[in-house]
């Protein structure tokens, strides 16, 4: 279940009442520990695809003769 709040949304889940009770006892607040998870997990797949876009970009770059690099350099060198 999802309820929009402002620029929050809720985010509802179901666990066993063992571990909810587990977690009481402990003193774990589940929203801040879901929320501290989450962004760790969003954070660890961007950087996956940003490692992924650089691979791609690597490849194509490698193929581009370096001759064709120094010209370009030249010419937007000389443009300026």
């Amino acid at each position: 279940m999802v309820v929009k709040m402002g620029k929050y949304e809720t985010i509802s889940i179901k666990v066993s009442q063992e571990l909810k009770e587990k977690m009481r006892k402990l003193g774990i607040k589940p929203s801040e520990l879901l929320r501290k998870a989450l962004e760790e997990e969003i954070r660890r797949r961007q950087v996956q695809e940003i490692k992924k876009e650089i691979q791609q970009l690597q490849e194509t770059l490698g193929k581009i003769p370096t001759e064709t690099v120094v010209q370009s350099i030249r010419e937007d060198r000389e443009h300026r």
